[in-house]
């Protein structure tokens, strides 16, 4: 007698097998977080780390070569590559994010094209789609094609991508793109050295007379005086979900690495009359109360993600007040968990001590790394949405932020 697996049960393997892949990768990460942090080099091995695991290709389907996941289950490995390197998981989260760009705005052939050729040649796609900062990119007409041209002060993993998700406007209308990194005309400028993010290739980019064709152009035509559903402006719900995810999984990662090195190293403080400094009581305390923070917080993302997948599981038909809780949903996660995060990765040194702040150690990298991205998006005008939406019911605007 042969058993039957449920499909749903064989996807729940499948991503439990993925995140032991991640946990695995996560681990190879942080054993030299600190040293890697220091070089600030292209990520390159990083990336090659990420495919060789099989992890770049696990939102596209199973018989393409994919694992099936969907969306919110593959930003559960971002946060748990963030345990390792938030760096790396911001990568990651991007790069999901950036595999379901096709599949809101493309016709159903490009996203078939694209994610048959994502599963087939574990492609990594970067990002140039932040809105500030540079000259707008603009995409005109050339003849039977079109030329593209502008610069942008950010734009994460580019430089060592194989494929650009890309946004520009063309006579005044925002669109999207899908080109490879090694399109004529594109420069990385090599200057992301800042005090956080260090390995996420997130320097300024140039496109100078870049040729486009047609199919690069996600979408059916005509491609201006188009208005977004609301299904398709769940966009920016799938990026702020890749944040809430990597923030969270920082702070557990960094609230396991501050008790491991507490239990190892620590001494008992001189006048406690203990000895060792696992039994402090105020160590004890703080301790408790982190944990019991990020676990909440985690839970609130576990809620957004789900919010998030269930606006994408109803499709094209969204109405827009699905699309509001959905992003106030995730609105309120990217709130706390900013605020559990920082807080987290600031007062772990209150658990370790001062030897604990020696620069080989690296575990300053947390905090340098969450308080860069976390200015991303000031937070308080998240608050302001979730406040708005509670108390006159306005829902927040469709951005590249929101």
């Amino acid at each position: 007698m042969t058993t039957t697996v449920s499909p749903a049960v064989d996807q729940q393997e499948r991503f439990a097998d993925a995140l032991r892949r991640a946990d695995a990768v996560a681990a190879q990460l942080r054993a030299t977080a600190a040293e890697r942090d220091h070089a600030n080099a292209d990520p390159v091995a990083e990336v090659d780390l990420l495919r060789q695991a099989d992890l770049l290709q696990v939102g596209e389907p199973v018989e393409y070569g994919g694992s099936g996941l969907n969306y919110a289950q593959s930003q559960q490995l971002t946060r748990r590559i963030a345990r390792g390197d938030t760096s790396i998981a911001h990568l990651l989260g991007y790069h999901y994010a950036q595999q379901r760009i096709p599949h809101l705005f493309g016709t159903p052939e490009q996203a078939e094209e694209i994610s048959r050729r994502n599963a087939a040649d574990k492609l990594f796609w970067g990002g140039v789609q932040n809105p500030r900062g540079g000259s707008a990119l603009e995409l005109t007409r050339d003849g039977d094609g079109y030329r593209l041209n502008g610069r942008r002060t950010f734009a994460s993993g580019a430089s060592v991508a194989d494929f650009l998700s890309v946004t520009a406007v063309f006579e005044g209308d925002l669109v999207f793109l899908a080109l490879p990194r090694d399109v004529e005309g594109f420069t990385p400028l090599g200057d992301w050295d800042n005090i956080g993010q260090r390995l996420t290739d997130s320097g300024g980019v140039e496109f100078a007379d870049t040729p486009v064709t047609r199919e690069q152009i996600l979408g059916a035509d005509p491609l201006t005086g188009k208005e977004f559903s609301a299904y398709q402006t769940l966009v920016t719900p799938h990026w702020q979900l890749a944040f809430v995810n990597f923030y969270i999984g920082t702070a557990e990662g960094a609230l396991e690495e501050a008790l491991d090195w507490t239990r190892l190293h620590a001494s008992a403080w001189e006048t406690s009359g203990l000895d060792a400094a696992v039994e402090d009581p105020y160590i004890l305390e703080l301790v408790g109360e982190l944990r019991a923070q990020i676990t909440a917080a985690a839970l609130l993302a576990d809620r957004a993600g789900d919010a998030l997948q269930a606006a994408l599981d109803f499709g094209p038909e969204l109405t827009a007040e699905q699309r509001a809780e959905t992003a106030v949903a995730i609105a309120e996660a990217k709130y706390v968990t900013t605020k559990v995060s920082l807080e987290a990765a600031s007062r772990l040194f209150e658990i370790q001590g001062a030897r604990a702040t020696t620069s080989a150690y690296g575990f300053d990298r947390h905090w340098r790394n969450l308080r860069t991205h976390t200015v991303h998006d000031p937070v308080a005008y998240k608050a302001r949405e979730v406040g708005d939406w509670t108390l006159n019911h306005r829902a927040p605007q469709f951005s590249l932020y929101s």
